[in-house]
Parts: structure tokens; C-alpha cells; sequence
């Protein structure tokens, strides 16, 4: 019976992993959401002024993608100048083990990636690395 169970997820093909790489895709919404995780809610500039290299357009982007896929709330108040506040959803904050897990990827392994970055005579680095040496 277990295997009918396991079987059965392996003939969706990853669509699960997918759909949740399309939800995290780029380079800033997992920072985006480790930020709101840790404070809860924030104004645009102060997640501008945390993320100092991304551009305010590629910021609202992110952050309006985000808000589509239901991971995070804007709310507008009526204020002159305007004022918008973002925090995260339910959803969003279901995301906390998943982006835990990376950071503790992260924290374990990437002085090692790194390392063989330095090193690009002896294989490959990178996701070709991390893929072979998965193999």
C-alpha cells in the first residue's frame, strides 16, 4: 500500500516542488519573506533599506507577485503621504520551515560551494555540482 501512496507522487512528475519553486522563484522573495518573518509587518522603505541592492521597481514586483499567490498582505491606509504596510499570511507563514530549512542548507554547505567556486579547474560548481554530488 505504501508504495501505491509513494508511486502515485512520483507520477505527478514534482509538480508539488515546482508550484513551490514558482512561488519562491528569483532572487528576492525568500529574503523578502526571511524579513517579514522576523518583523512581522514592514513599510516598503524599510524592506528597501534592508534589501539595499534590489531596485524599488524589482521590489514591488516581488512584492505584488507575492501578494497575487496569497504569501503576503498590503494594507493601504488612507494617510497623506501614503502609507503601506506588508506582513504575511497564513500561507506566507507556512513557509517558515521551508525557509528555515534553506538557511540551515545554507549555513552547513555553502563555505563548501563556495570553496569549489574558487576552484573551477577541478568540476563543476554550483547547481551542477550540488546535482552530481546528489547523484
Amino acid at each position: 500500500m505504501a508504495r501505491e501512496t509513494n508511486s502515485g507522487l512520483s507520477d505527478l512528475g514534482g509538480c508539488q516542488i515546482e508550484a513551490t519553486l514558482q512561488l519562491l522563484d528569483g532572487k528576492w522573495k525568500g529574503v523578502i519573506l526571511h524579513h517579514l518573518l522576523k518583523d512581522d509587518v514592514l513599510r516598503f522603505n524599510e524592506l528597501a533599506k534592508r534589501l539595499s541592492s534590489i531596485t524599488h521597481r524589482m521590489l514591488s514586483k516581488q512584492l505584488r507577485d507575492m501578494e497575487v499567490a496569497g504569501l503576503v498582505a498590503r494594507t493601504v491606509y488612507p494617510v497623506v503621504p501614503p502609507r503601506v504596510d506588508y506582513s504575511l499570511t497564513p500561507l506566507g507563514r507556512s513557509l517558515e520551515p521551508v525557509l528555515q530549512a534553506i538557511g540551515r542548507w545554507g549555513q552547513e554547505n555553502l563555505v563548501s560551494v563556495e570553496g569549489a567556486a574558487l576552484k573551477p579547474s577541478e568540476g563543476p560548481v554550483g547547481s551542477a555540482a550540488i546535482m552530481r554530488s546528489a547523484a
